[in-house]
């Protein structure tokens, strides 16, 4: 299903979290769009959702098992969470809720802290916010692993809204950049060819900076592994803002202790939050972020607008924007 039909009054839920941490400026967008006589409550999480898991039918935010089981008259759910791996147990899955979400609209503050992150590795920034004072003492060894990107390769595992803006970034610091995605599409934002899967090791190759930009499903759950990482171009960088689980951590480790990989410019990691002793806290080849580049003070204005638009479009029997495909898992 692609849309609901709203020709009623509806119970509206807005659940507070993470990426929407005070939802007070928009509950009027919200009900001057909801169909006349709704109600709209908004509570600050998921526990304190329960309460009216029994009225709810159409939902801004996110849910887990047992919340879908509390919710029988559940429709729709607009996702406050760019990843829906959450949302993918088999009840909801097999179920005629609909899920929509953030589609296209978190990639420009995931590519900045990507790139971020990147010219941290390339330009020994995080060596020298390491060191703090002793820095200087260390200069020549820094400018020795210092380099420039401009003529460099970037190659992007994924060609969605993530990958696009990594593009586009790679264009403005002069990379030659390639892509590699599981859908057919059209080279843009700079991008020189999008080949498909079967490229893949082709793209790892040539790429001296290698972007995932994927979402976790059960196809790419430590999908680079040893064996992806050895194809890699040897001195390459890693950058991954999207999901830790998509990498196998021991093997990242591994490459990263061996030389193969010049760096990785992280943003998630396997298994996160990571004890303090884990190596990735250690290497000195790794940039690392506690998994913050989804915050941007835009992200809640641009996907309460969506979901806004949504409303309006379920009362005009036009489509949803952003409708998830819970069988794919993006």
């Amino acid at each position: 299903m692609t849309s609901i039909e709203l020709n009623g009054p509806v119970n509206i839920l807005v659940v507070e979290g993470l990426t929407m941490m005070d939802a007070s400026p928009f509950i009027d967008d919200i009900r001057a769009a909801a169909p006349p006589g709704s109600t709209v409550e908004v509570v600050s999480g998921l526990r304190d959702a329960f309460a009216h898991a029994g009225d709810v039918e159409v939902m801004l935010g996110i849910l887990n098992e047992d919340f879908f089981a509390a919710a029988p008259n559940l429709r729709w759910i607009h996702a406050t969470a760019s990843g829906v791996d959450m949302f993918m147990f088999e009840r909801f899955v097999e179920s005629d809720v609909v899920l929509t979400g953030e589609k296209g609209l978190v990639g420009g503050h995931l590519a900045d802290t990507g790139w971020g992150l990147l010219l941290a590795l390339t330009r020994q920034i995080h060596t020298a916010v390491r060191l703090g004072p002793d820095a200087w003492n260390h200069r020549v060894e820094m400018r020795r692993n210092e380099i420039e990107l401009a003529g460099l390769t970037m190659g992007l595992v994924g060609f969605g809204g993530t990958g696009r803006e990594m593009a586009r970034r790679a264009v403005a610091f002069g990379m030659k950049t390639i892509a590699v995605d599981w859908f057919p599409a059209a080279p843009d934002h700079g991008v020189v060819e999008v080949w498909g899967p079967d490229r893949l090791d082709d793209l790892l190759a040539q790429a001296d900076v290698v972007s995932v930009n994927l979402p976790l499903t059960d196809q790419t759950h430590a999908m680079f592994d040893s064996d992806l990482f050895a194809k890699m171009k040897p001195g390459s960088y890693l950058v991954n803002v999207t999901r830790g689980e998509i990498v196998d951590g021991d093997a990242l480790v591994a490459a990263l202790r061996s030389g193969h990989l010049a760096g990785a410019a992280l943003d998630v990691a396997p298994g996160e939050p990571l004890p303090p002793e884990h190596p990735l806290f250690h290497l000195p080849n790794v940039a690392m972020t506690p998994h913050t580049a989804g915050a941007s003070q835009l992200r809640a204005p641009r996907n309460v607008a969506r979901f806004v638009r949504n409303l309006v479009n379920a009362q005009s029997g036009l489509p949803f924007e952003g409708v998830v495909d819970k069988r794919a898992g993006f």
